[in-house]
């Protein structure tokens, strides 16, 4: 059904054709037919985090930022689904046109910036939806906010998601907000972990129940990037690792009249630069703290080089716009049988 569809919605802007597709999956699920979309994958469990999860793919932040779209979401049968990214303040993102496909390449450039309703519409969505699955929350900071003070609002919204969040994912490695991967130099980082991972602890003891925090990291960190960020986690206590973010390099893509575009680049093309960084922080930092793969998956041996490279769970989002939710399938399939013969 979506090859049928795909080029009526890619006639379409992306941001328009996402409206399209999300309310569609919508009536879908309210009319009790979202199995006629895709049919859900057969359970994979996996535990990472503490926390137990149905299958190991999941939805990456960034395709619902507001929880608008949770119970539609759920239905397609993902393992686990991160919303966000959430800031405390609503603000608009970036000017339009601010996101572009490739077709040539699988790929999209967005430079979204952010764009959401705040971390208290979020909580109002998250509260009145029946999804009961493993949730993420991811959080940012405002544009308007100063690095020396992003501390206040990763801890807002920390606090605002604590109680709602199966797991709380910190961004700092989006390129769509200037300044805002500065916070994953060593030092900076450093001072940022550790007061997060405090008010963490707080909230755990608080609440009487401790929920995993994740950083998700930029694909363009150097080997001398990753030896810092390394040492930094591991010293600090971190839960978890999302690998990777977009990337800002367009060697991939040279030659694409989007090219130029500014903005972060996801889908085929970040495939080996992610995984790359996947590999090198888990063999900097052990198998002492779990990994999520993202960036780059378009079919299920994608998933697959994901998990062989050391992550414990994978997300999608760019390979769903190419692709479709038979994708979700495909990869956990892909996962089953590369578990029942490693050596294929």
């Amino acid at each position: 059904m979506y090859e049928w569809l795909r080029p009526l919605l890619f006639a379409l802007p992306p941001e328009t054709a996402h409206g399209v597709i999300m309310y569609g999956l919508g009536v879908a699920q309210r009319s009790h037919f979202a199995h006629l979309v895709a049919p859900p994958p057969q359970n994979l469990p996996v535990r990472a985090f503490g926390l137990e999860f149905p299958n190991p793919v999941g939805l990456a932040a960034g395709l619902d930022k507001n929880a608008d779209h949770l119970d539609a979401l759920a239905a397609l049968g993902f393992g686990f689904i991160e919303v966000g990214t959430v800031t405390p303040r609503p603000q608009p993102g970036n000017p339009k046109p601010r996101m572009f496909r490739l077709p040539e390449h699988e790929a999209l450039i967005n430079r979204l910036g952010f764009n959401n309703k705040g971390i208290d519409a979020l909580v109002r969505n998250v509260e009145k939806a029946d999804y009961r699955g493993v949730l993420g929350i991811n959080i940012g900071k405002n544009r308007d906010t100063p690095n020396e003070q992003a501390f206040t609002d990763y801890v807002q919204c920390l606090r605002r998601a604590y109680i709602l969040a199966s797991y709380i994912t910190v961004n700092i490695s989006s390129p769509n907000t200037t300044g805002l991967r500065d916070l994953q130099l060593e030092e900076p980082l450093r001072r940022f972990i550790n007061e997060l991972r405090e008010e963490q602890e707080r909230l755990g003891s608080r609440h009487g129940e401790r929920k995993p925090m994740l950083l998700k990291i930029a694909p363009d960190l150097d080997d001398a990037g990753m030896d810092a960020m390394a040492e930094v986690l591991s010293a600090s206590g971190i839960d978890g690792l999302v690998c990777t973010n977009t990337t800002i390099d367009r060697s991939a893509v040279a030659g694409d009249p989007h090219a130029a575009e500014e903005g972060g680049l996801s889908g085929r093309p970040l495939l080996e630069r992610a995984n790359q960084v996947l590999t090198g922080m888990r063999a900097r930092v052990g198998r002492s703290i779990p990994i999520i793969g993202v960036g780059g998956i378009l079919e299920g041996d994608d998933a697959v080089s994901k998990i062989r490279a050391g992550a414990s769970l994978v997300q999608i989002y760019s390979g769903l716009i190419y692709r479709g939710p038979r994708l979700l399938g495909e990869c956990v399939e892909e996962i089953r049988r590369q578990q029942m013969d490693p050596d294929s």
